[in-house]
C-alpha cells in the first residue's frame, strides 16, 4: 500500500482518539509523518500541530454542545498554554531534529506510564479546586512541552484540569480539546518562523482526522475509559521506545 494512503488511513485514529479521549493527536502523527511520510522532524512536528489543533477545534464544538466544555477554565489554562507554545515552537525551530525526536520519544514513554498507571482519582466526582496562578503555572508548561515537540497535550492536560482544575472527567475531556485547540496554533506559530509546511497534504490528514473524530465524540462516555486508556498507553509505549531506538543512534552518530 501508498505511504500517503496508509497515513491518510492512520489519520482516522487520529481523529477517533482526539474526539474520545481528548488527546493523543500528536503521539500518533508526528510518528505517522516522519516516518510514514518522509518529513523532517521538524515540518512534523509543526504539522501536527496545525492537524491537531484543527481536529480538536471540531471535536471540542461536539463536546460544547453537549455541555462538556468549561469554558472559563479551559480559556485561562489555553491562555498560559499558548504563550508557553509559543515559546516552544519558537525554540523547537532552532533545535536539531534527532533531538527533537529523541525529546518527542520521552514524552510518549512518560505519558505512556501516566496512562497505563491511571490516577488515583478516577470518579466524576470533582476534585479539589487548584488556585488560578496553579493553573496558569500548569498551562504554561504544559504549553512549552507541546509547543516544543507537538506532544504533551491531552494526556497531561486532562488529568490536569480533572485534579487541579476541579473538572468531571467528560468535562475535563470536552475542555481540553479547548486547550488543545489554543495550544496548537500558537506553538504552529513559532514554528512558521523557521518551517515551511505541505499544505496540501496537511488538508487532506486533516480532512480525514475531522471527519473520524465524529465518530470518537459520539463514542465519548459509552466505551470503559479504563480499558481505553490502558490499551492506547500500551501502544504509545511500544512507539515510544520504537521511535527512541530509531533516533538515538543517530543522535550519537551526528
Amino acid at each position: 500500500m501508498d505511504p500517503i494512503v496508509l497515513a491518510l488511513l492512520l489519520a482516522a485514529l487520529v481523529g477517533v482518539s482526539l474526539g474520545l479521549l481528548g488527546g493523543g493527536g500528536s503521539i500518533l502523527t508526528v510518528p505517522i509523518l516522519t516516518y510514514m511520510v518522509g518529513m523532517e522532524p521538524r515540518e512534523a512536528i509543526a504539522s501536527s500541530l496545525f492537524i491537531v489543533g484543527a481536529t480538536s477545534a471540531v471535536s471540542a464544538i461536539g463536546h460544547a454542545k453537549a455541555g462538556r466544555v468549561r469554558w472559563r477554565t479551559g480559556l485561562i489554562f489555553g491562555g498560559a498554554g499558548m504563550a508557553g507554545a509559543f515559546a516552544g515552537g519558537l525554540l523547537g525551530g532552532l533545535i536539531p531534529g534527532a533531538v527533537l525526536m529523541v525529546l518527542f520519544a520521552l514524552m510518549m514513554i512518560v505519558t505512556a506510564t501516566a496512562m497505563i498507571r491511571g490516577r488515583s482519582n478516577t470518579s466524576d466526582a470533582p476534585a479539589r479546586t487548584a488556585s488560578a496562578t496553579r493553573v496558569v503555572i500548569d498551562g504554561f508548561a504544559v504549553g512549552i512541552a507541546t509547543g516544543l515537540v507537538g506532544a504533551g497535550g491531552g494526556f497531561l492536560i486532562v488529568p490536569a484540569l480533572n485534579l487541579l482544575g476541579g473538572l468531571p472527567m467528560a468535562v475535563a475531556v470536552g475542555t481540553s480539546l479547548l486547550v488543545i485547540t489554543m495550544k496548537s496554533f500558537a506553538g504552529l506559530g513559532g514554528y512558521l518562523l523557521s518551517v515551511s509546511l505541505d499544505w496540501p497534504l496537511l488538508a487532506a490528514f486533516t480532512g480525514t482526522a475531522i471527519a473520524a473524530s465524529f465518530l470518537g465524540v459520539s463514542l465519548a462516555g459509552r466505551l470503559p475509559e479504563r480499558a481505553l486508556r490502558t490499551g492506547f498507553g500500551i501502544f504509545v509505549l511500544i512507539m515510544g521506545v520504537f521511535v527512541l531506538a530509531q533516533e538515538l543512534p543517530a543522535l550519537f552518530t551526528s
